[in-house]
């Protein structure tokens, strides 16, 4: 981090995005595990290396904005990267950056209506940190005096798939954020080219520096209604632990707009910091291709793989399938435990296509892998048949499911490894490697770990119905009742 981040002022607040569909890299990102929660080229996740990124000194503990859905994933990964959260902000509903930005200013403001924010999308990646660091700290003193500062990556191709950012050709100001000349949408390829040949457009790339006070002020200038509506909705909001759930009736009024066209395209506060520090939003398969290293042939690989005659390819096999290609050029193919995707490099944002079907067909592969995340573990389908389900299941050291029964099922539970405390009715009682158990349905049970190693432990479910939603919850410890 540089020095001037780490000696000046006070610290930066960190508001990270962290929403997202999960559909542009299916199979491997799902809409219940999005690619913030993936790992794309190294061991951290794309959400832990942007917590990473501003972690220390310089920098407050985050605020995380994200939904329901993802709340304990994000909690467990940013706990396993020992960075914390301030707070994680859940949204009632998804009403686009706009509004996001304005829960959590609302949060800062509380305590600090000068706070300086740097807003992050949490699904990108940063090539060259030391750069980034140093476009915040020239940024800085324009936000600071007021200035909404974006920030403009350097547009190293004409790329048809992005929005661009036009510097003023009036000079440099407030010691290097530039005036915003205006914000384009995502142009044609001939038009990309002269932007990028211009020397004073740059890929718009969604991350921000303000203070609360001057983001809230245009709010309620131009955008009024998302101003009052995130105002009452934190108001009213109930705090559980680390979550924070925004009153929903009230968020919900808001208008769903970006805080391009709700704030920057209006404001005569904008202005921009050019930086290259090798960005990419990651929004495709073919843009992972571009980032990721290469073999002498042009592929990209990850994962069991064998290619044979195979050039310029992105070919990953994340589950345990070997994956071989014979004569073939320009393809992506990714493989999962549950799925194959196959398609040609240049039609990578087609993958919403195959998306879309999925979703039309009710099928769970949009949704969810087979490995399933809850916050006590996982679990994961391994077989599947007429009247009957196998799953392998993972709790974690300390963790307990919740006290609950099943009208249509019953489950024969065989602990692997760890040890398991399993409560069938009124009793309780301690199972070991190779001890099983078995739980009729109707019958009111728990499973916990009680042990310092996870347990693990197959289950067979048997009867008519085997579906998620056959369960009762009469107690639990994460507020899923």
């Amino acid at each position: 981090m540089s020095s001037a981040v780490q000696g000046r002022g006070k610290p930066i607040i960190p508001v990270i995005l962290c929403g997202g569909s999960g559909t542009r890299l299916w199979p491997l990102s799902r809409s219940l595990y999005p690619k913030q929660l993936v790992s794309l080229q190294e061991e951290q996740t794309l959400l832990q290396s942007t917590v990473r990124r501003v972690a220390g000194q310089g920098y407050a503990k985050p605020l995380i904005v994200a939904n329901e859905e993802h709340r304990f994933l994000i909690v467990d990964q940013l706990e396993g990267l020992g960075a914390g959260p301030e707070a994680v902000i859940l949204e009632p509903q998804g009403r686009n950056t706009a509004p996001a930005i304005a829960l959590a200013a609302q949060v800062a403001a509380a305590d600090d209506p000068d706070a300086l924010l740097l807003v992050m999308p949490s699904d990108h990646l940063v090539g060259d940190g030391a750069a980034f660091h140093r476009a915040i700290d020239t940024g800085r003193a324009a936000a600071e005096a007021g200035a909404l500062v974006t920030f403009g990556a350097a547009a190293r191709s004409p790329e048809t798939g992005y929005g661009y950012i036009e510097a003023s050709s009036d000079g440099v100001s407030d010691e290097g954020a530039r005036p915003v000349a205006r914000f384009v949408e995502k142009p044609d390829l001939a038009t990309a080219a002269a932007y990028v040949a211009s020397g004073h457009h740059y890929w718009n790339c969604g991350i921000f520096l303000f203070t609360a006070s001057a983001y809230l002020d245009e709010l309620r200038r131009l955008v009024p209604d998302v101003a009052r509506s995130t105002a009452t909705a934190i108001e009213q909001a109930a705090a559980d632990g680390l979550f924070l759930r925004p009153e929903a009736q009230a968020f919900a009024r808001s208008p769903s707009i970006s805080i391009d066209y709700a704030v920057m395209e209006k404001t005569d506060r904008a202005r921009v910091v050019p930086v290259d520090m090798g960005w990419s939003d990651v929004g495709s398969w073919n843009s992972l291709w571009e980032i990721s290293p290469k073999d002498s042939k042009g592929n990209a690989l990850a994962g069991d793989v064998l290619p044979i005659d195979t050039r310029d390819s992105l070919i990953r096999s994340d589950g345990s399938l070997t994956v071989a290609t014979v004569g073939v050029k320009d393809l992506v193919v990714v493989a999962t435990r549950d799925a194959v995707l196959i398609l040609p490099r240049d039609r990578a944002q087609d993958t919403r296509l195959v998306v879309d079907a999925l979703k039309e067909q009710g099928r769970d592969s949009v949704m969810q892998h087979t490995q399933v995340h809850r916050p006590w573990g996982t679990y994961e389908t391994m077989d599947r048949g007429d009247r009957f389900q196998t799953k392998r299941i993972v709790v974690k050291p300390g963790a307990k499911l919740s006290l609950q029964k099943h009208h249509h099922r019953s489950e024969h539970w065989v602990v692997v490894s760890g040890t398991a405390e399993v409560t069938v009715g009124e009793k309780t009682f301690l199972l070991q490697e190779n001890q099983s158990t078995y739980i009729p349905a109707g019958e009111v049970h728990r499973l916990a770990n009680p042990g310092r190693v996870p347990l693990h432990l197959i289950e067979v479910q048997c009867g008519p119905y085997l579906g998620e939603d056959d369960i009762v919850r009469i107690e639990d410890t994460y507020g899923r009742n």
